[in-house]
């Protein structure tokens, strides 16, 4: 019995430790929201980047998609009613393409959406994964509130109900 009794306060002190040693760690990394707004991404066409600490104050979403994700080419449409929605109540929305420029320019001549839509390369998927998205799957989407923050993560095809619980929740 008091070899269990040892074996038991054993495992508690490990656990004790490891649980500190993962706050104190936890407690010096930036927050995840951070790793996006010093980034600045080039846009399909060519054209001026976007810098992301430029949309910072507004509630804004982010959604990482690739032209060969039928998934993610599914809910563009979907996005893109929401932005012409929930524009003129403050909210951006922008599309980071995992792709090459020359696909995204491609598709959008075809598929046009209103929201900015710019180029994070293969470099997304990191940053996805940075984000809360631990698979590196497509598409992922994640809201930060107006003050940077993330407020919301969502792994697979975003569902209307997941937009509107977000429009109505989140400033």
């Amino acid at each position: 019995m008091k070899r269990r009794t040892w074996l038991y306060a054993g495992v508690g002190v490990v656990a004790a430790v490891a649980g500190a040693g993962w706050a104190v760690r936890r407690r010096d990394e930036p927050a995840a929201g951070d790793a996006i707004w010093n980034r600045t991404f080039p846009r399909p066409d060519g054209s001026a980047g976007l810098r992301l600490a430029t949309l910072r104050g507004a509630p804004l979403l982010v959604n990482f998609w690739a032209t060969w994700c039928p998934p993610c080419v599914t809910e563009l449409p979907l996005l893109d009613r929401f932005w012409n929605r929930q524009r003129a109540h403050g909210w951006q929305v922008i599309g980071l393409a995992v792709d090459q420029a020359e696909p995204v320019q491609t598709f959008l001549r075809t598929r046009a959406v209103g929201f900015p839509v710019v180029l994070a390369g293969m470099e997304g998927v990191e940053l996805s994964r940075q984000l809360g998205n631990g698979s590196g799957a497509l598409p992922f989407s994640v809201v930060f509130d107006s003050s940077g923050a993330v407020a919301a993560r969502k792994l697979g095809v975003l569902a209307q109900a997941d937009l509107d619980g977000w429009s109505a929740s989140i400033r």
